[in-house]
């Protein structure tokens, strides 16, 4: 079987993926892909996980899984979708790094199903708007306690990126960056299903319509209405003009409101970012979906 994990990262999703794939569940389904709902697996996998820190899983417990998670729904490809595969916000900046223990997290799934191909798909974002929101959800009153003491300037989700293949090289590894989410959502919806780009699907404008006006969105589809023969480059071309005119500005800009978070450092932050990206999309094995 193949088993597709998305897993986060935080602060680039907040379920809205999960939600559309369900918004597909029925027209997947008659494709071979099941997306159970998140109620089956996220806490179940979570102890199952957390167990396997001290016991390896029995020869049964892949089996068992798959029985409760699918409840007699047949399939040949399983999506499963939690933010908190590799840990918990609080944790997320363990060790000065972004999800020290995410490779080790791979590896322990795939452990687990042992025999099925594994793919991990995970958004990353820019560290100048991921650690204020990153600190709006955690526990911590110090933002130094919530970043173990690392200087934002030494953060690389390339490290991430490297770690689990080096650890996992058989397991699939898609990579996107959040900022560009709004032009390759139906991508990443397909990508994640596995079925062909020009497939039909439930919610492809989903995001766009929560960043987009109305009277935009109105516009949007009519253009669409009567350009109906647009491939997807072009399809991006054009929602890119339409959020630059009919953008919400409210849904768009992030709050950077951290103490000390000066425009100079968020520009150095963001430099460091598109270099890191790049650096990303060069690491073999990696599908890096770019607009």
């Amino acid at each position: 079987m193949q088993i597709v994990f998305h897993a986060g990262a935080h602060n680039t999703d907040e379920d809205r993926i999960i939600k559309c794939l369900l918004k597909n569940r029925a027209d997947f389904a008659a494709l071979g892909v099941n997306v159970p709902p998140p109620g089956r697996y996220r806490k179940l996998l979570h102890q199952t996980l957390l167990a396997m820190a001290d016991t390896a899983p029995s020869p049964e417990a892949r089996d068992i899984l798959i029985e409760t998670i699918l409840e007699d729904e047949p399939c040949e490809r399983l999506l499963l979708s939690n933010e908190n595969f590799f840990c918990v916000p609080n944790m997320a900046l363990r060790s000065g790094q972004f999800y020290d223990k995410g490779h080790e997290r791979v590896q322990l799934l795939s452990d687990l199903f042992k025999g099925d191909d594994i793919e991990i798909f995970l958004s990353i974002c820019n560290p100048a708007t991921y650690l204020p929101a990153q600190f709006r959800r955690t526990k911590f009153e110090d933002f130094a306690d919530m970043t173990f003491g690392a200087d934002p300037y030494d953060l690389r989700w390339s490290d991430l990126v490297y770690r689990i293949r080096e650890t996992n090289p058989e397991v699939a590894l898609t990579v996107w960056c959040n900022e560009d989410t709004p032009l390759i959502w139906a991508q990443v919806i397909r990508e994640l299903a596995g079925i062909n780009p020009n497939e039909k699907i439930k919610g492809g404008f989903d995001l766009i319509s929560e960043i987009m006006t109305p009277e935009g969105m109105k516009r949007f589809r009519a253009y669409l209405a009567d350009h109906a023969d647009l491939s997807e480059m072009q399809k991006r071309r054009v929602i890119s003009a339409f959020l630059d005119k009919f953008g919400r500005d409210d849904m768009i800009e992030e709050e950077l409101d951290l103490p000390g978070w000066t425009d100079t450092l968020v520009q150095d932050l963001s430099d460091l970012y598109d270099e890191d990206v790049f650096e990303i999309s060069r690491i073999p094995g990696v599908n890096f979906i770019t607009p």
